[in-house]
């Protein structure tokens, strides 16, 4: 799959596997090194397709949904193993026995009573029955890759021609000497590398970000993800309700300034789409802003699950950042929207580390490693209360966590979403002592943070400058918006604050 970047982007950095070997290694060891390597990525792309495959089924009601399912793992055979197992004219090149831990993690459940009503329909899930659903579910990438793949006595099996088969054992390291090596002592393995599949056609991968705007092609894409992925009814995935969410947007667009300090496609909200044989399979939307990328909504072709495209494209979005710093160097960080740490389809944003949590009471960034424990035994933390703590103990608890302490003998885990006059009081003192911290704090940063007459105000469908505006607030009304404008201020960035509309009615 050949990758064609629609960025603008120059990369002159080598990124080849040379430079992950000690200058006294040799090429021999190299080389073994990058098949060794490309081979483990296969086998980790066949086993995010297996896990899209194992979703699906559990999304359509074939495996349990209210049971955690085991993740799959796909391990290359050896030569020597895949003589002994297959003769002929085929050679099994990858096997997989998740079809065995599925089970098992079914019975397990079924014995704990804890799927009762489904037991009767899911008695019949042997490991080789759920390895044949998993093999039906795969046709498509079997059709796509050229392999064979079948289930053998509970294994999901990869098959290939012996006419095919890898001549590396999984890949073929291909060069490109289009590609520049400059600044590479190995010119020869710094040309452009790719991994070529030798078994089916050759795929052309295109990315295009443009600025966002209404297109047909993605409209008609997200209706098809909508209503498939997220069973959506079609009354309900209409043109304007697709504009309003994610074509129309509050950001000014603002164009390369040639100076370093925006990037050569600007900042504002953008589409960027993902095309493969000029199909369009995917489309990121994603706002690019002076310090960050934010990542809003990425939605695909169901038919190309198999593909793990939120992943591909996470980490797309993040080599943009990267590549990008050296054009604009105030871009530093990669947004994923919201976290709720109990909602288990937003914990994959976990898995994208380093990262931070902004504290949404001081909007002070912890550190995930920080907040995870923490989130793990409350459903509500005050997480800048342990930013600067994670060598040392917690501070004392606030008055709300003292609350929810009191009440816990009563076993009720989500016991403080009960309405209690006193429990109330508590956490309305707790806020408004925590407010109170905050204000101070503010106090002091105000002349660190800048003066806030040019935040742009929207007042009764007008716009106007804080500055125009102050003199209309009195003393004590004057100085919580100040407080609050801010806050606004350190959040979004001086320039931003004075292109977005910062609403008061």
């Amino acid at each position: 799959m050949e990758a064609v970047e629609d960025t603008n982007v120059s990369k002159d950095m080598c990124n080849c596997a040379c430079h992950e070997v000690s200058g006294s290694g040799t090429k021999e060891t190299s080389a073994a090194n990058i098949e060794k390597n490309m081979a483990e990525r296969f086998a980790d792309s066949l086993s995010d397709q297996v896990d899209a495959v194992i979703r699906t089924c559990a999304e359509s009601g074939e495996f349990p949904r209210s049971i955690q399912l085991p993740k799959a793992s796909v391990k290359k055979v050896s030569q020597a193993k895949s003589k002994l197992l297959v003769e002929g004219a085929e050679c099994l090149l990858y096997s997989s026995n998740i079809a065995f831990q599925i089970a098992a993690t079914i019975r397990r459940t079924e014995s704990a009573g804890e799927d009762a009503p489904h037991s009767a329909k899911y008695d019949m899930l042997s490991p080789q029955v759920v390895a044949e659903k998993l093999t039906a579910s795969l046709n498509q990438f079997s059709e796509s890759s050229g392999l064979t793949i079948r289930a053998c006595n509970g294994h999901i099996n990869f098959y290939a021609s012996k006419a095919q088969a890898f001549s590396t054992e999984g890949v073929h390291v291909v060069t490109d000497s289009k590609e520049s090596a400059a600044g590479c002592k190995r010119k020869a393995c710094c040309k452009r590398m790719s991994v070529k599949n030798p078994l089916g056609k050759r795929r052309k991968l295109e990315i295009h970000l443009k600025r966002s705007s209404f297109d047909p092609e993605e409209f008609e894409l997200y209706r098809r993800y909508q209503m498939k992925v997220h069973n959506d009814a079609p009354d309900h995935v209409t043109e304007s309700a697709y504009r309003r969410f994610l074509v129309d947007t509050p950001l000014v667009s603002v164009p390369p300034s040639g100076d370093g300090s925006v990037p050569s496609c600007g900042f504002g909200s953008f589409h960027q789409q993902y095309v493969i044989d000029g199909q369009l399979v995917a489309v990121g939307v994603v706002d690019i802003l002076p310090k960050c990328l934010s990542s809003k909504y990425l939605f695909w072709d169901p038919d190309f699950a198999f593909l793990s495209l939120g992943k591909y494209s996470a980490l797309q979005e993040i080599s943009w950042v990267k590549d990008n710093q050296v054009y604009c160097p105030s871009l530093q960080y990669y947004y994923l929207g919201y976290y709720i740490h109990s909602c288990s389809k937003m914990r994959y944003k976990a898995a994208y580390h380093p990262s931070e949590l902004l504290c949404p009471l001081r909007y002070q960034w912890v550190s995930f490693d920080v907040a995870r424990p923490l989130l793990d035994r409350k459903p509500y933390v005050i997480l800048s209360d342990y930013s600067l703590l994670q060598d040392a103990e917690p501070l004392p608890p606030h008055a709300s966590e003292k609350a929810e302490v009191q009440h816990d003998d009563s076993g009720d885990e989500y016991s403080n979403d009960v309405l209690m006059d006193d429990g109330e009081e508590m956490i309305e003192s707790e806020y408004q002592n925590s407010d109170d911290e905050s204000d101070s704090e503010m106090s002091s940063q105000t002349l660190e943070d800048g003066d806030v007459g040019d935040v742009l105000i929207g007042l009764k469908k007008s716009q106007v400058r804080y500055e125009d505006l102050q003199r209309a607030f009195g003393p004590s009304e004057r100085s919580y918006l100040e407080t609050q404008l801010h806050i606004y201020k350190r959040v979004v960035g001086a320039e931003l604050a004075k292109r977005i509309v910062y609403s008061l009615g």
